[in-house]
């Protein structure tokens, strides 16, 4: 979808009462739409959240969509998305917080990613 559409539809909704947050490719469009929330990752176009066979990243990067929901908001927020060395997927093990829950999220066996609470 168009970045500045979502962002209006987003402003629109978010009137209402229902909190919002959308993803963004191209945070420089995003800042001059100015929705309520944001999060802004350094992806390719068309793959927002990344490869399709990288599960761990899809998962962080819609849990941290969803933790800005919980913040109220003034002013128009865009968070950048960090894969930062303490939110980085390591060998062993990742945690994350999500609504003040810690979700573990571990490698399978078999290569592939999966989350085990």
């Amino acid at each position: 979808m168009c970045h500045q559409s979502v962002g209006l539809v987003q402003s629109v909704i978010e009137k209402t009462g229902i909190p919002t947050v959308s993803i963004t490719l191209l945070r420089e469009v995003t800042e001059r739409v100015q929705p309520p929330r944001a999060l802004a990752v350094d992806r390719p176009l068309g793959y927002p959240l990344g490869e399709p066979s990288k599960v761990l990243l899809q998962k962080r990067i819609i849990l941290a969509a969803l933790n800005l929901l919980a913040q109220p908001v003034s002013e128009p927020l865009v968070s950048e998305f960090q894969e930062s060395s303490s939110n980085r997927w390591h060998e062993s093990r990742s945690e994350i917080s999500v609504f003040g829950k810690l979700l573990s999220i571990h490698p399978s066996t078999d290569g592939r990613d999966s989350e085990r609470h």
